[in-house]
């Protein structure tokens, strides 16, 4: 699939725009309605509303555009993901496909000792006072590895431990207020490492390796636009690399893991 043979599906947001004159009147406007409303800090979004709605020659909006990944060809697609609410992994998470090591070993090449492997139950999960929980399970020829709160998986060195000796490794990460990752390593090498919100920006040995699967998601390579579904793109990126599609099966517990002490958030 070329470049030219797809339309991306850009969608527009819109959204208030509330300069500081606005946000002045309506503090005075709310309190002289009997709003509770404080001189400064963001504004309640119910008291916005009312203000609007008693001046709407005050409205303002800005437009953004964005580009909603979604299949255009067979096999994985965001759409899959729809399950996926957020915050359901987490507000920070690594998701990493692993080809080429049993469960066992990829926990140690995740920085697991021996004895932090073990059964993972329900209710465990990374706290900054307790161990960092990383479970794991056997897709077909691929081990998948979901860490909790963490991103150790999507680090150059443990990308480049999960994937020598001729392996492969993609990693997924999450992050709350840092950028979302998707790495794609092979052979000890880190071939291609993705911005999921903004694809243009790429890095690695081949950044364009994964051009492909990126026009099979209706996302040009080679725009600048911001993606509206980056993680259940990424998730889907990994998908068409490994054949591999996260289920809620996949987070049933109690399943092996490792419980890393020590953990750093």
């Amino acid at each position: 699939m070329s470049d030219a043979d797809f339309t991306p599906l850009r969608v527009t947001y819109r959204q208030a725009t509330i300069s500081r004159d606005t946000s002045r009147r309506i503090r005075t406007w709310a309190k002289a309605k009997g709003y509770a409303i404080s001189e400064r800090g963001g504004i309640a979004p119910e008291i916005a509303d009312a203000f609007f709605a008693a001046h709407p020659e005050a409205y303002e909006q800005t437009e953004s555009e964005m580009v909603h990944a979604t299949a255009r060809t067979p096999g994985a697609s965001p759409e899959d993901y729809r399950w996926l609410r957020e915050g359901q992994l987490g507000d920070i998470y690594t998701v990493v496909f692993v080809r080429g090591l049993d469960e066992h070993e990829v926990l140690r090449r995740l920085g697991a000792a021996d004895e932090d492997i073990r059964l993972i139950e329900d209710g465990e999960y990374s706290y900054p006072e307790g161990p960092e929980i990383i479970t794991v399970r056997r897709v077909g020829d691929w081990t998948v590895a979901i860490e909790d709160c963490g991103w150790r998986g999507a680090q150059r060195e443990a990308l480049d431990a999960l994937s020598r000796d001729g392996g492969e490794a993609v990693a997924v990460q999450r992050h709350d207020y840092a950028q979302h990752l998707v790495a794609y390593a092979v052979d000890g090498e880190l071939v291609t490492g993705i911005n999921p919100r903004f694809p243009v920006d790429r890095h690695g040995a081949d950044p364009d390796r994964l051009n492909r699967h990126l026009r099979e998601l209706g996302i040009d390579p080679a725009a600048d636009d911001h993606i509206d579904n980056p993680i259940p793109a990424a998730l889907t990126l990994a998908g068409r690399i490994t054949g591999v599609m996260i289920t809620p099966e996949h987070l049933r517990r109690p399943i092996l893991g490792a419980a890393i002490p020590g953990a750093s958030f």
